[in-house]
């Protein structure tokens, strides 16, 4: 059985909104803990408080998100500066 190798290049990947579509979802998870928050007991009653944990832990990452994805965009564009200033050279 031959090795199967591609015939063509890789995309380059997509580059979008990250920061703001990070900070969305990271809000997103922190309304919906608050929205279940008055329903603990009920939660608890039923054995599913989880969801209440899991709100609080998806907003949790999305704030070490924030912080990952704001330094990684500085860095690109540090990066593209820096190409810049090198071409213009």
């Amino acid at each position: 059985m031959a090795k199967w190798t591609p015939t063509h290049e890789a995309p380059e990947p997509l580059e979008g909104p990250i920061v703001p579509t990070i900070i969305g979802g990271t809000i997103l998870w922190f309304v919906l803990f608050l929205v279940q928050l008055p329903f603990y007991g009920w939660f608890d009653d039923h054995g599913h408080l989880w969801w209440l944990w899991t709100c609080l832990a998806g907003a949790g990452l999305g704030l070490i998100g924030i912080w990952y994805v704001r330094g990684r965009d500085a860095a690109l564009k540090r990066a593209a500066e820096a190409s810049a200033a090198t071409a213009a050279e």
